[in-house]
C-alpha cells in the first residue's frame, strides 16, 4: 500500500499544483483524476493492477499532509499502513488511511473525502480529442536545456513551441524583450506553426519527475500538450491546454 501512495504523491503533490486526487476503484482497476485549481493542468491515471482495498469513489485531499506522514521517520521501517473502512448506506467504503509504527506506539489517521464532496469539488473534465501533430520522447539533455532556459528567462511564464527544419524549438520572449530559444528535440515529424504558448513551470515540473525512458510528449497544433509517463505502478497522463500568445 505504501508504494502506490508514494507513487500518487510523487506524481501530484510533488509537482506543486495538484493538491487533491479523486480515486475511482473497481474490481478491474483503479483510476485517478486531478486538476490544478486554475484548470491549467488535468491529470488522469490508471494503475497497472487493481487495488482491492481502494474499491469505491473517494477523494484524497491535503496531499501535503499525506506526503508528510509517508515521509515520516516513524513510518519508514516495518510500519503498518492500511486503508480503513466504514459502513455507509449499507456498503463498505474506504474512509481513510491508518499509520502505525512498528512498535505500535505512534499512530496517525488520514481521512478521505466522501464521494459526494469529491464529485462536487472535482468534476471530471472531458477532454475533446485532438490530432497530435508532433510526438517526441524527451531526453535528459532536452529537459536540462529547458531547465536552463527557464532559469535564464524567469520573466517569461510561458514559451512558444514551433517546428523548424525538422527540429522542435522552444522559444522564450520575442523581439521586444529579453529572450532565448533552443532545440528541444531533433528529427521530428509534423508541423507546429500556430501562436500557442505553454506554461513553463508546470510542464517543466512534470518533465523533471518523469523517467525519460517511459515518457512521451505530444503537441497538437490545435492547442494542447499531453505528457504521458509510466511510473512502473501506473500510467499517468497530463493534459495542458494552450494559452494564446
Amino acid at each position: 500500500m505504501k508504494d502506490i501512495l508514494q507513487d500518487i504523491v510523487s506524481h501530484t503533490q510533488n509537482l506543486g499544483f495538484l493538491t487533491t486526487v479523486k480515486v475511482t476503484g473497481e474490481d478491474s482497476g483503479t483510476s485517478m483524476f486531478s486538476m490544478a485549481d486554475d484548470r491549467s493542468v488535468i491529470m488522469e491515471a490508471d494503475t497497472h493492477n487493481p487495488y482491492p482495498d481502494m474499491i469505491g469513489t473517494f477523494g484524497m485531499p491535503q496531499l501535503n499532509k499525506l506526503k508528510y506522514l509517508i515521509d515520516g521517520t516513524e513510518y519508514q521501517k516495518d510500519a503498518k499502513i492500511s486503508i480503513t473502512n466504514a459502513e455507509r448506506n449499507g456498503a463498505t467504503i474506504p474512509v481513510g488511511i491508518h499509520f502505525e509504527n512498528a512498535d505500535g506506539d505512534f499512530k496517525n489517521d488520514y481521512r478521505f473525502m466522501n464521494q459526494e464532496i469529491i464529485n462536487e469539488k472535482m468534476k471530471t473534465v472531458k477532454f475533446r480529442g485532438v490530432n497530435w501533430d508532433v510526438e517526441v520522447v524527451p531526453t535528459l539533455a532536452g529537459v536540462q536545456r529547458f531547465n536552463f532556459q527557464a532559469g535564464a528567462n524567469p520573466e517569461h511564464p510561458t514559451f512558444l513551441a514551433k517546428t523548424e527544419d525538422g527540429n522542435l524549438k522552444f522559444i522564450f520572449g520575442d523581439a521586444s524583450t529579453h529572450g532565448g530559444e533552443f532545440i528541444f528535440a531533433q528529427n521530428v515529424e509534423g508541423t507546429l506553426d500556430r501562436g500557442w504558448t505553454w506554461p513553463v513551470s508546470s510542464i517543466l515540473a512534470i518533465l523533471k519527475i518523469a523517467d525519460v525512458n517511459n515518457t512521451k510528449m505530444s503537441i497538437s497544433n490545435e492547442g494542447a500538450v499531453q505528457i504521458t509517463l509510466d511510473s512502473g505502478l501506473a500510467n499517468y497522463k497530463y493534459i495542458i491546454p494552450a494559452q494564446a500568445a
